[in-house]
């Protein structure tokens, strides 16, 4: 069966037997409610059902493509087009979690995450896979590229940036060193809570991460001058020593404050309130082109006057936009730099084949990282 013939199978179904209405006349009933649970219901199954048929009938191909189908920011894209009272977090939620099953019915894939479950980046993958996933949390940076590059999962997260501390340098020292490919993007706001299970009054040592303490050092001195700040490797795990020492309180998610039983002290703690980190999904296959495509690559340059400025000006002679760039030192190199580079554009777009065709002449090394649907920003 043909992916379009799927698709008129499944639209003739819905025609035969339309979601029960209320009469125009009347009121909704609780049966109306429940006539239609029942029928969404039916839906979803009948979505697993054709599933599991076109793989069968089409074999290993049409299960990495349902694998590769509608996470993160094409899921928001297609929850927007149907408009009502539900806002779309809910809808996207909801829409997230089947497809995330129905995946799993084909190959429940790995996802390497840093930190423990609970962690931003868990809650990032989160967003973009749904939780019907097998999750590997892994205790660094490294370690989700070794996991990654050795099959051991089958995609990664590695935070690339903070809108408030900057690069993330792990994730691009394992760039350089590692032919591992960005398949996706997500750009999730960190909104910190003080979690423990003391008042706040009582409060004598706070445990995070250390970003997390530096993205809310000012809060914390207005607050808690006299409580003093602790590093672990993880927001998650300081909610776990939250959890046991008297005293105690946490910098993490809300999430891990319900799983190991934290009240809430205070809630977004960040002092910048636009605090975002942006997480590269490495691994997969490469989507294919949406029309709204960002294409990251990483340039070694000759050093020399009027190097950088050269490559520079192939960008602008092709007309692409570039969203970010970022430079970083060459491993035992006293002044060379590679500079990453990301840009309104997909690997396949003739401007861009054009571009790097150029760029080839002007660099020592020249990599494409990958191409991917541009992120959007999610709560």
């Amino acid at each position: 069966m043909s992916k379009s013939k799927a698709n008129a199978n499944a639209e003739s179904a819905l025609r035969k037997k339309d979601i029960p209405k209320a009469r125009s006349n009347s009121q909704p009933s609780v049966k109306d409610l429940a006539a239609i649970d029942r029928e969404l219901l039916r839906l979803v199954q009948q979505r697993a059902e054709m599933v599991l048929t076109v793989v069968r009938e089409n074999g290993s191909a049409s299960g990495k493509a349902l694998a590769a189908a509608l996470t993160g920011e094409q899921l928001q894209k297609l929850a927007a087009e149907i408009a009502g009272p539900l806002p779309a977090r809910c809808v996207e939620a909801v829409v997230r979690e089947i497809l995330s099953g129905c995946r799993a019915l084909v190959r429940e894939p790995r996802i390497a995450i840093l930190g423990p479950l609970y962690s931003f980046s868990h809650l990032a993958a989160i967003h973009h896979f749904g939780q019907s996933v097998e999750f590997v949390p892994v205790a660094n940076i490294a370690a989700v590229f070794e996991e990654v590059r050795g099959g051991h999962s089958d995609y990664g997260l590695a935070p690339i940036e903070n809108s408030t501390d900057g690069r993330i340098a792990d994730t691009l020292d394992m760039f350089i060193r590692m032919p591992v490919k960005i398949s996706g993007q997500i750009d999730l706001k960190i909104h910190h809570t003080l979690l423990g299970k003391c008042p706040r009054a009582e409060v004598k040592e706070i445990y995070s991460k250390p970003q997390a303490i530096s993205q809310c050092r000012n809060w914390l001195a207005k607050h808690l001058p006299a409580a003093r700040p602790i590093e672990v490797t993880s927001t998650s795990t300081a909610a776990q020593l939250a959890a046991e020492k008297p005293g105690a309180a946490a910098i993490a998610s809300i999430q891990a404050g319900v799983h190991y039983g934290l009240d809430v002290l205070a809630e977004r703690i960040e002092d910048n309130p636009g605090n975002l980190t942006r997480f590269a999904v490495i691994g997969g296959e490469p989507p294919e082109r949406t029309g709204d495509d960002r294409t990251a690559i990483l340039l070694e340059i000759e050093h020399r006057p009027g190097a950088l400025a050269e490559a520079m000006m192939i960008f602008k002679r092709n007309r692409l936009n570039m969203t970010w760039i970022e430079s970083f030192p060459i491993p035992g190199s006293k002044r060379g730099y590679f500079f990453f580079v990301e840009m309104e554009s997909h690997q396949t777009d003739s401007r861009f084949r054009k571009a790097v065709g150029q760029l080839q002449k002007k660099t020592v090394r020249l990599e494409i990282l990958g191409s991917f649907p541009a992120a959007t920003t999610v709560e």
